[in-house]
C-alpha cells in the first residue's frame, strides 16, 4: 500500500473491513467524479515521511479541493499553482520565528523529508466540495495513525493549528511526546494567535532538549 514500513505497522487497519470500504468508495468516488489528490498521492504524506523519519506531526482537516492543489500532504500544493492564504500565513510565521525568507515554492515535501508528517485527517476530497469526503471512513484510519505514533517511544512534537486538530489532542497520551497548539493559520484567524505561536522553533528547541536532530524548516 504505502511501499516502507508504514505497511508493517498500518497492516492491521488494511486489512479491517472498515479500510476496505473507504478503498471501494474511493475508487467509485475517483470514477464518476474529479477528486483530490491524484489517486497515486492519496497516501504521500506516509511515503515521504517514514515511521523511523518521524519526528513532527502536523495535522490537517482534508486536501485542498481547487485543480492540481493537493499532493497528499497537509497545508501543502503543489508549485504550479498559486498559494493558498493559509500557506502564506505559515511562512510568515516561519519569517518571523526563525528569520527563514518566504519561500517561492509551495510544496512542503521538503518539510515530509525532514520527518514531518503532513497528515490530513480525511485524505481525500471531491472538487470544489470541501470536507465531501468526511463521511466515507478517513477520520477512523487517520485517528488510528495517531494513536500508532502515540506509542512510539522516541519523542514526537505535535503540531495542532485550529480546533479540529486541537479535538485530537485526547489521542496523544505518551508523556514522550510534546504538543504545540494554537488558532489555524487561516486569515479569519491567524491573527488570534496563530501569528507569534513561533511553533518552528519550539519544535526545534524541543527535539534538541531530547538529543534529536532539529528540522531544516527551509524550502
Amino acid at each position: 500500500m504505502i511501499g516502507n514500513s508504514w505497511d508493517i505497522y498500518l497492516k492491521d487497519e488494511f486489512n479491517k473491513e472498515y479500510f476496505k470500504n473507504i478503498l471501494k468508495q474511493i475508487e467509485k468516488e475517483y470514477k464518476e467524479k474529479t477528486c483530490y489528490p491524484p489517486k497515486n498521492e492519496i497516501f504521500n504524506a506516509f511515503r515521504y515521511t517514514t515511521y523511523e523519519n518521524l519526528k513532527v506531526v502536523i495535522i490537517g482537516q482534508d486536501p485542498y479541493h481547487g485543480e492540481n492543489q493537493a499532493e497528499g500532504l497537509s497545508f501543502s500544493v503543489k508549485n504550479t499553482v498559486s498559494r493558498p492564504p493559509s500557506l502564506q500565513n505559515i511562512f510568515k510565521e516561519l519569517e518571523s520565528d526563525l528569520k527563514i525568507k518566504i519561500p517561492t515554492n509551495n510544496s512542503l515535501i521538503p518539510w515530509a523529508k525532514e520527518g514531518v508528517l503532513l497528515l490530513n485527517a480525511v485524505l481525500t476530497v471531491e472538487e470544489k466540495r470541501p470536507a465531501s469526503h468526511q463521511m466515507i471512513g478517513w477520520e477512523t484510519f487517520t485517528d488510528e495513525v495517531i494513536k500508532i505514533i502515540n506509542k512510539k517511544e522516541s519523542p514526537v512534537v505535535f503540531i495542532l493549528w485550529g480546533n479540529f486538530a486541537r479535538n485530537k489532542k485526547k489521542l496523544i497520551t505518551n508523556p514522550n511526546h510534546f504538543i504545540i497548539e494554537s488558532p489555524h493559520p487561516s486569515p479569519f484567524s491567524a491573527y488570534n494567535g496563530f501569528f507569534g505561536s513561533k511553533p518552528f522553533s519550539k519544535t526545534n528547541n524541543y527535539l534538541i532538549s531530547k538529543g534529536i536532530k532539529p528540522i531544516n524548516w527551509e524550502i
